[in-house]
């Protein structure tokens, strides 16, 4: 038997062990994965909260909107701190008969450097989000940048905590910004940091039409 051959063979048999290796795992994983959906069995609507300081907190909160007209579910947006530029997600879903969306405009704080006047527009916009949380017909709930609402106290933190905890059982809420609260936290079902190991704005990059707006 001439040397390629050998090594050939010793390939083939490589490659079988592996395959015969990968699918015992995988068989191992998917029964645990199986349970683990067997075992799920209360439904109810979900506080996710994504904070930190990494991008993709709003992004993906617009994901689950898309994800969530896609199935034809009723939607409400309200967003804090934002301005009166163009907003992608605006654009794409403010005329959708599916999707209630509310904008704060006021733009951020130390552009306005106005505390009564963001404190004002923080509770106009607030009216909003509360009725969206006291309606059972609504699915979900996307509440941007609210966070900041409370990091800088424009809003009650007590009275916000109590609208989310007595809100439609069937309904989703998803709350965005930096800095989440303890209370917060503590109250969501699902939390994601996300994390910033590095950011093109830091480099003197200006920020770029659909991947930043």
């Amino acid at each position: 038997m001439s040397k390629i051959s050998e090594n050939e063979e010793q390939a083939a048999a490589n490659s079988a062990d592996r395959n015969a290796r990968h699918k015992r795992a995988m068989q191992r994983k998917k029964e645990y994965i199986d349970g683990n959906i067997a075992a799920a069995t209360i439904d109810k609507g979900l506080l996710v909260v994504l904070t930190g300081n990494g991008k993709g907190k709003s992004s993906s909160a617009f994901g689950m909107l898309a994800r969530s007209v896609g199935h034809g579910l009723r939607c409400g947006v309200v967003q804090f701190i934002k301005g009166q530029w163009e907003c992608g997600e605006q654009m794409l879903f403010g005329a959708n008969p599916l999707v209630e969306f509310h904008v704060m405009s006021t733009g951020f704080t130390w552009d306005t450097q106005d505390r009564e006047g963001d404190i004002a527009a923080a509770e106009k916009t607030w009216a909003h989000a509360a009725r969206l949380l006291s309606d059972p017909e609504v699915d979900v709930v996307i509440l941007d940048e609210l966070t900041y609402m409370l990091t800088y106290g424009y809003l009650d933190k007590e009275t916000i905590l109590s609208a989310l905890r007595n809100r439609p059982k069937k309904q989703h809420v998803i709350v965005t910004g930096r800095n989440a609260s303890k209370e917060l936290i503590e109250l969501a079902d699902t939390v994601t940091q996300l994390d910033e190991n590095k950011h093109a704005f830091q480099a003197g990059v200006k920020v770029q039409k659909g991947i930043d707006y």
